[in-house]
Order: structure tokens, then sequence, then C-alpha cells
């Protein structure tokens, strides 16, 4: 039933990446899961791909997948590699490694050198340049190497400094008297450990437009705390409250039209009898279908117990804030997890 509930939710996703025809572009053509998703994507016209690797190691590690409709992109021979070892340089003149206090790219040609031997990067530059729409990876590569890129050469959206991720919950086919869309979405529950309140205020934001962008859902952000308007006081000891306190005000200065609020203790979000007692009066209280969680340690541990007590799917961690849509895999995925990844990269395109 989990199951069936879960593979409906992805079905529709499927179905919606399909209307958007964009190229994403899948970093690990050395990867044999990744091979075979790059042809069944295609297959099914869920977005075109920009595989890269060559053909030689792709048929290698997945000799059965058909791949006459990717475009495999081999960066030692391919023409672009010296339009996108140009984008690297220009997008990273003037910083200095730390480890060295050198240049990271002293010339072009160095930063030729370095794509030629990381595709993650090379990748990124595919997307920064406009020859992609998308782009994922993290199948065999750490979540900071997958990310690394991103924050240098993609960097984030106008009027968000902070990348965060979001996890879509979907409820189990018995589905749940308080989420009658059966769909909502956590953040930030996979990247940033202790935000400030003006990061929560990006991430509220970010979370917001997943949740109408990916989940089909119109949000309803509540900014969650142990405290409801004030019922609870942590001054003496790390001020959490005051911190999503004003969160919430600088999310609703950010986003006057975005239906948001808070401080709320979960029950106080997500029931409308628990709503209408704590927070008379507001139009959140009581029926949330999007959580800000106010820490990593709150976010992680309140979606793995949905998942696993509660039965929900959690399909994530979805990357938020950056200027063009860019998403980690877990290096424990399966065909199927790249694949709805690639869907939720291209809805976000």
């Amino acid at each position: 039933k989990i199951e069936e509930s879960y593979m409906s939710f992805v079905d529709e996703l499927l179905k919606k990446a399909k209307t958007r025809g964009k190229t994403i572009v899948l970093c690990e053509g050395e990867d044999n899961r990744v091979v075979e998703a790059a042809s069944r994507i295609v297959k099914e016209g869920i977005a075109n791909i920009i595989l890269i690797g060559n053909e030689e190691e792709a048929k290698k590690v997945a000799p059965n997948a058909d791949l006459s409709k990717v475009k495999l992109v081999d960066p030692t021979t391919s023409p672009d590699t010296d339009k996108y070892a140009q984008i690297l340089f220009d997008a990273r003149q003037g910083k200095i490694n730390k480890k060295t206090g050198e240049p990271e790219y002293p010339t072009v040609e160095d930063a030729k050198n370095y794509i030629l031997k990381d595709r993650t990067m090379f990748g990124a530059l595919i997307l920064k340049a406009g020859d992609a729409d998308g782009f994922v990876s993290g199948a065999c590569h750490s979540t900071a190497n997958t990310l690394r890129p991103g924050l240098q050469v993609i960097k984030t959206a106008p009027g968000i400094k902070t990348v965060s991720s979001s996890f879509i919950m979907v409820a189990p086919d018995s589905g749940n008297k308080y989420v009658p869309e059966g769909v909502t979405v956590f953040g930030d529950c996979a990247i940033n450990i202790e935000p400030s309140a003006e990061e929560l205020c990006d991430i509220a934001i970010a979370s917001a437009e997943t949740a109408k962008n990916i989940a089909g859902i119109e949000p309803k952000v509540a900014m969650l705390s142990f405290s409801t308007k004030g019922s609870g006081n942590d001054s003496k000891f790390f001020d959490t409250v005051s911190k999503v306190q004003k969160a919430t005000e600088l999310a609703k200065e950010k986003s006057p039209d975005l239906a948001l609020d808070g401080e709320f203790q979960f029950d106080a979000a997500v029931a409308p009898e628990v709503g209408e007692l704590k927070a008379p009066g507001s139009k959140v209280a009581g029926h949330a279908n999007v959580f800000v969680f106010p820490n990593i340690n709150a976010g992680n541990i309140g979606y793995k117990i949905c998942q696993r007590m509660g039965g929900w799917m959690a399909i994530g961690p979805i990357c938020q804030g950056f200027a063009k849509p860019l998403n980690d895999l877990s290096r424990g995925c399966n065909i199927d997890d790249i694949i709805a990844t690639v869907a939720v990269t291209a809805l976000q395109a």
C-alpha cells in the first residue's frame, strides 16, 4: 500500500516532466545505474539526457543499455571543453586556494586541466553555459563533491543567499486526516546544520517553491519550534525561539503573498483544533503543508520518524536555492531513484 502511494506520486512527477522537454546532464557515465537510468529516461521521454562519459566506458558498465538517443559527452574530446574552461576561469578569477595560498586557476589552461579530471565540475559548467536545463550527480560522488561546483559556478538564485534542501513526504494509501492532499514538504533536513534567522527565511521561501512546483500543492508554510506564538522561551540557553520568530518576520516581509506563519509547535501547525486554540486568527495554524524546522537535528529526526513510524515515503533531498536546478543523489540510489530525481530536476527548470 505504501509503495503504491509512492509510485502513484512518482508516476505523476514523470508525466509532468514528459511535458517539459528539458535537458538534464548526468555526470557519472562510469556508473552502471546512471547509464541504465539515462537509457530509460530518453526511451520513456521523461527528459533529454547529456551523459558525461564515453561509449566504450558506458558499454563496459552497462552493456545492454540503449544509448542511441543519449548525448554522450567526453571532456577529453568535446569541442566545448575550451569554452567551459573559460567559463570556470572567469567564474573563479581572483579566488585563492585556501590550502596553497595560490590562485585556484592561475590560467585558463589550469582550469581546462581541472575539468578534464572533474566530471562533476564539467557537468556544472554545461549547466552554467545554458547547454542543459538541470544537473544530477552523486551516485558515486559525495554530497560535498556534488554541491561544491554548484556553489562555485551556478551560485544562488536572485534574492536567495542560502542553498538548502527539502523532502517531499508522501502519505501511505491509508492517508492522514491532517494532510488531505497526502503530500507535504519538510525543510531543511539535510544541508544547513544550525541556520540563522536569515537562512531560515530563505529555506521557507525555497521550500514553498518546491511545494508549488514539484509537489503540486498550494503552500501553507509553518515555521516550527517547541513554542507557539511565544509560549516557550529558551533565551537563557540557545535563544532558538526568537530566531524562528525573526525568520517568520523576514519571510513575511520578503514574500508577503505567501501563506506563512509561526512560530508553531507541530501540533498547532497541523491540527485545526490545536491551531485554533493556540494561534486563533492564523490562516496557517492547523492547516500547514510545508514545515520548516529550526535546525537539522529537528528536521532529520522529524522526517525519519514520519518515514519509519508513520509509513510516509520521502523523496529527496531536493536541493533548493541554486540559480539553476542541481540535485544530489544518494550513493545508495537505485535506477528508479535516479529517474525520479531527473524528473524533479526537470520540473525545477
